[in-house]
């Protein structure tokens, strides 16, 4: 199983805290997001994962390497993980996934915004995806910070361009969804859009604890979450 994990935010919104470190390193209780997105992935199937960075991306690189070297006793003989270096401002999302589709294989394979804190459980999530289903993703209900949800889930569990949910950040991803795509910057939900108006692609909701760490306020918030 491939994964990977977004990384290279500016992370605008957390200024002062994202002018020394990069969005990903903000931490909660004592660790960064990076680290626990790090810890939860340990026990999955995953073997290969590309984490990219831009802004301060060299703090990024070492805080992997640096859990690697700490936790190598735990991972797997042959997990792995491949740094992304950007361009000054990133690709966004989908042009950072475009740019690491020859380290993502032909299969499938889980992607994960750094900028969330979240204890969803990844066993919940599926490998594979059904017959001309190109993404599959992550939901959770609507925060009271934004005015209205993301997107829609029938009752067949296939993901509408409008509703009441909001996306986790979390996904299951064909490489096909990027074919014809350059390297560039490049959002993500466009795409997403694009392939939900063809019925290809699916949902799932999570229920559980999980905040977009995005702003100031939001990162307070986490941060009185976890201590509480």
């Amino acid at each position: 199983m491939h994964a990977m994990i977004l990384a290279a935010g500016r992370g605008e919104r957390l200024r002062p805290v994202t002018d020394q470190i990069p969005k990903p390193l903000v931490e909660v209780g004592g660790q960064s997001l990076l680290w626990r997105h790090l810890v939860a992935l340990e026990s999955t199937p995953v073997i290969s994962l590309v984490v990219n960075g831009a802004w301060l991306a060299d703090q990024v690189f070492a805080e992997v390497a640096r859990y690697k070297q700490t936790t190598k006793a735990h991972l797997p003989v042959n997990w792995q993980w491949h740094r992304q270096l950007e361009p000054a401002g990133g690709l966004e999302t989908a042009g950072g996934i475009i740019m690491a589709l020859p380290r993502l294989g032909r299969e499938p394979f889980w992607v994960v915004n750094a900028d969330i804190l979240t204890d969803f459980d990844w066993s919940a999530m599926p490998q594979t995806l059904g017959d001309g289903v190109l993404a599959h993703l992550v939901l959770v209900p609507t925060p009271a910070f934004k005015n209205q949800g993301d997107f829609g889930l029938t009752a067949d569990g296939r993901v509408d361009p409008a509703g009441d949910w909001t996306f986790s950040g979390i996904s299951l991803l064909s490489p096909q969804l990027f074919e014809g795509f350059e390297v560039g910057r490049l959002a993500l939900a466009p795409l997403l859009r694009a392939a939900m108006a063809k019925g290809q692609v699916t949902g799932q909701v999570y229920s559980g604890y999980w905040q977009d760490v995005g702003t100031l306020g939001r990162l307070q918030q986490a941060r009185q979450d976890f201590a509480s």
